[in-house]
C-alpha cells in the first residue's frame, strides 16, 4: 500500500509538471512572439516616420504659398499684374498653360502647340518640343478632368501643383536622411536646413514655372529610392518598390527637363565608382542600368526624337557599363575617351568668342560662387558640420576601398560597434554624389541648386547617425567611456543643440517673412502691357530683350521675334539681332535687321541702355561691342569706339536719319516703344 501511494503521488507530480510545461510557451512560440513585437515596433516607427515626413512636406507647401501671397499680394492683384510676377522670362510657360485651357479640347490644344505659328515671327515651331511643355500639358489636363473650373482659378491651380511638387521634394530629402541614419530627427533637421537656406536651394521664390522647379522633385524622389535600393538592410519587397519608384521618377525627370541627362550622368559617375571598386553587389548595378536606358529611349520618342539624348554622355556611360559587365572589359578607356571628347568640346566652346558664347558665359549660373554663399551656409551651421561628416565618411570609404583592393570582402551585416560607416553602400554613394556635385558647384554657381539640398540632407544624416560617431571614436580609441554609449549620447545631443540654435536664430525670421507685407509693383511694365493689348494690332510683331518678350507673349499673346531660351541656337542668334538696338550701329543697319524678322514694334529698355554692372565686359552693350569689333584696348583698359553713336541713345534725340526709319509711339520711365516704319520717310 505504501508503494502504491508513493507511485500515485509520483504520477500526480509528473502530471503537474506536464501541465506546467504545456502552459509554458515553446521556443518556436517565443520566437514568433518576439518577431511580432519587433514587427509591431517597426510598423509603429514607420508610421510615425511617414507621418512626420508628410507633415514636413505639407508645412513647407503652406509656407511657400503664404510667403508667395505676402510677397506679391497675389490674391488682390488683377490678372495682368499676377502674370507679371512670373519673372525671368518664365511666364512664357504659363502662357501655354493658359492656351491649353482656352482651347476647345485638349487634343486641339496639343495640335495647335505642335504647329505654333503665332509665337516666333516667320516660323512654325513645335512648342512642346522647343520648350518641354509636358508639365503644362499634364497640369491643364488635370485641371480639366478634375472639374476644378468652378472651384479654383487656373493660376492658383498651376502654382499649387508646383508648390505641391516642392513638398514632395523636401519629403524625399527627409526620407533619404531618415533611411541612412535610422532616425526621423535627421529628416526634420534636413528639412529645417533646406528651408533656412532657401535662397541657395531653390528658385521657386521668384520664377515658379521654371523647368527645374518641376524636375528636381522627381530627381529627389529618385535619389531617395536609390538610397533604399542600395541599402543592405532592405527586404525583397522594399527593394522592388524602390526599384519601380526609381524607374518611374527617372523617366519623368528626363521627360520634364531637357538638361536632366547631364545630372544623371554625374549620378552615373558616382555609381560607376561604386561598381569599379566592387563596393555594391553587381546584381544591383546591372538592374540599375536598364531602367535608365529604357527611360532615355522612351523620352527620346516622346520628345520628338531629341538628338541631344542620343549624343548625351549618359547614354555612352550606361552602354559601356552594361557591356563591360557582360563581357568583363575595362571601362577606364571608355570613360577617358568620353571625358576627353567633352573636354575638347568645352575647349572649342571657350575659343568660340562671339556674342552668344560670351553672353552665356556671363550668365550668373556660370559664375563662381560668391563668398556670401559660403557665409550663409556657415551661419546656418551647415557647412562646418558638412565638412566634418564628409571627412569622416570619406576616410572610412577610403579604408573600405583599401580593404576591397586587398581582397577582404565587405561585411553585409554591420553592427553598431563595428564603426565602419564607410562600408554601407548608400553612404558611399552619397559621398561620391555630394563630392561630384560639390566640385561643379565650386566652379558654376548655378550648380548650387543641385548641391546644397543634398548638403543639408547628408549633414543631417551624419550628425544624427550613431554609426558615424562610433567610427570616429574607434579611430580615437577612447578608453574612459565606451564608444557606443558616447555615440548614442552625441547622436541625440548634437541634433538637439543644433535644432535649438536654429529655432532661436531663424524661427523669428521665418515668422517675420510670413507676417510682413512686401510690395512688388511694376507700374511701368503694367502700363506697357496695357498699351500693347489696347493699341497694337493683332498682326503686330514685337522685338526686344528675350525676358521682356516672354512677358509680352504671356500678357498679350502677340507674336515676338525671340524667346528666353538658352538651349536653342537659332533663338539665341535672333536675340543677338534684336539686341543690336543697344549697339553702336547705324539706323539703317538696325532697320534692316529688324525688318528681316518682320518686326512691327521694337521695345528699348532703359535698364539695358544705361546698364551698370560690376562684372567688367558682361553688360549687353559690352558684349555687342566686342562681337561687332567696336572695342579698342589701351593699356589694359577696354574702350568702345565707332563712327556711329549707340542706337538706344541716338534714337531718343528724335532726329534724322532715325526718324526716317522709326516712330516713337509709347514711352515711360522704363520703356520706349518705336514703330518700325513700313514706308521710309526721309525727313531732314
Amino acid at each position: 500500500k505504501d508503494k502504491e501511494d508513493e507511485e500515485e503521488e509520483e504520477k500526480k507530480e509528473e502530471d503537474k509538471k506536464e501541465e506546467a510545461d504545456s502552459q509554458k510557451p515553446s521556443p518556436v512560440k517565443r520566437n514568433r512572439s518576439a518577431c511580432r513585437s519587433v514587427m509591431l515596433q517597426s510598423l509603429v516607427k514607420l508610421f510615425f516616420g511617414c507621418l512626420a515626413a508628410v507633415t514636413c512636406g505639407m508645412m513647407y507647401a503652406v509656407y511657400l504659398y503664404t510667403y508667395h501671397e505676402r510677397k506679391f499680394w497675389f490674391s488682390s492683384r488683377q490678372e495682368l499684374e499676377r502674370e507679371i510676377t512670373f519673372q525671368g522670362g518664365s511666364g512664357l510657360y504659363y502662357y501655354y498653360y493658359k492656351h491649353m485651357l482656352t482651347a476647345p479640347s485638349f487634343e486641339r490644344g496639343i495640335y495647335e502647340l505642335m504647329r505654333d505659328n503665332r509665337t516666333v515671327s516667320g516660323q512654325t515651331i513645335n512648342a512642346v518640343e522647343r520648350l518641354s511643355l509636358y508639365p503644362e500639358l499634364i497640369t491643364s489636363l488635370l485641371y480639366r478632368i478634375t472639374g476644378s473650373q468652378d472651384v479654383i482659378e487656373p493660376v492658383y491651380f498651376y502654382i499649387g501643383v508646383v508648390f505641391g511638387l516642392q513638398a514632395v521634394y523636401v519629403t524625399a530629402l527627409f526620407v533619404s536622411s531618415w533611411v541612412m541614419s535610422g532616425t526621423c530627427v535627421a529628416g526634420i533637421l534636413a528639412v529645417a536646413w533646406y528651408v533656412i537656406n532657401r535662397p541657395d536651394t531653390t528658385k521657386v521664390d521668384y520664377a515658379i514655372p521654371l523647368r527645374e522647379n518641376w524636375a528636381l522633385p522627381y530627381f529627389s524622389c529618385q535619389v531617395a529610392a536609390l538610397t533604399g535600393f542600395l541599402s543592405n538592410n532592405v527586404n525583397s519587397a522594399s527593394e522592388m518598390f524602390c526599384y519601380l519608384l526609381m524607374s518611374a521618377t527617372t523617366f519623368t525627370f528626363i521627360l520634364v527637363w531637357e538638361h536632366s541627362h547631364y545630372v544623371l550622368f554625374i549620378q552615373g559617375l558616382a555609381l560607376f565608382l561604386l561598381d569599379s571598386f566592387d563596393l555594391v553587389p553587381s546584381r544591383k548595378v546591372l538592374t540599375y542600368c536598364p531602367p535608365k536606358l529604357f527611360s532615355l529611349f522612351l523620352a527620346y520618342v516622346l520628345q520628338f526624337q531629341n538628338p541631344a539624348l542620343l549624343s548625351s554622355p549618359l547614354l555612352s556611360l550606361l552602354i559601356s557599363s552594361v557591356l563591360a559587365r557582360y563581357f568583363q572589359v575595362e571601362r577606364a578607356s571608355d570613360l577617358l575617351c568620353e571625358t576627353k571628347c567633352k573636354y575638347e568640346n568645352i575647349e572649342w566652346f571657350l575659343f568660340l568668342r562671339d556674342f552668344v558664347t560670351n553672353r552665356l558665359l556671363c550668365q550668373e549660373c556660370f559664375q563662381t560662387p560668391s563668398q556670401d554663399f559660403f557665409l550663409r551656409l556657415t551661419q546656418a551651421s551647415v557647412l562646418p558640420f558638412y565638412l566634418l561628416v564628409l571627412l569622416i565618411c570619406l576616410i572610412s570609404t577610403l579604408q573600405t576601398i583599401y580593404r576591397r583592393l586587398s581582397g577582404e570582402p565587405m561585411k553585409t551585416n554591420l553592427r553598431l560597434e563595428d564603426g565602419r560607416i564607410g562600408e554601407q553602400p548608400e553612404v558611399i554613394y552619397h559621398v561620391f554624389h555630394t563630392m561630384l556635385f560639390g566640385a561643379l558647384a565650386m566652379v558654376f554657381e548655378g550648380m548650387k541648386y543641385l548641391w546644397t539640398p543634398y548638403v543639408c540632407m547628408f549633414t543631417a544624416f551624419g550628425v544624427c547617425s550613431p554609426e558615424l560617431w562610433v567610427t570616429l571614436f574607434r579611430w580615437l580609441r577612447l578608453k574612459s567611456i565606451h564608444p557606443v554609449v558616447l555615440a548614442l549620447i552625441l547622436s541625440t545631443a548634437v541634433p538637439t543643440i543644433i535644432g535649438f540654435s536654429l529655432w532661436r536664430e531663424y524661427f523669428p525670421r521665418v515668422i517675420a517673412e510670413l507676417s510682413e507685407l512686401q510690395e512688388f509693383y511694376d507700374p511701368d511694365t503694367v502700363e506697357l502691357m496695357n498699351w500693347i493689348k489696347t493699341h497694337a494690332p493683332m498682326a503686330a510683331v514685337f522685338a526686344g530683350s528675350p525676358q521682356l518678350l516672354g512677358s509680352v507673349k504671356l500678357c498679350s499673346g502677340w507674336t515676338v521675334t525671340s524667346l528666353p531660351l538658352y538651349s536653342d541656337i537659332d533663338l539665341l542668334r535672333r536675340s543677338e539681332d534684336t539686341y543690336q538696338v543697344y549697339a553702336m550701329r547705324s539706323a539703317e543697319d538696325v532697320y534692316k535687321i529688324l525688318s528681316l524678322h518682320k518686326t512691327s514694334y521694337v521695345i528699348i529698355e532703359e535698364s539695358l541702355c544705361n546698364e551698370l554692372s560690376h562684372t567688367k565686359g558682361c553688360r549687353i552693350k559690352d558684349l555687342l561691342d566686342i562681337a561687332n569689333s567696336h572695342v579698342v584696348y589701351d593699356k589694359g583698359e577696354m574702350y568702345s569706339f565707332s563712327k556711329h553713336g549707340r542706337f538706344c541713345h541716338e534714337i531718343k534725340m528724335n532726329y534724322s536719319p532715325y526718324t526716317n526709319y522709326f516712330s516713337r509711339v509709347f514711352w515711360n520711365r522704363s520703356y520706349h516703344v518705336y514703330k518700325v516704319n513700313s514706308v521710309i520717310s526721309f525727313q531732314y
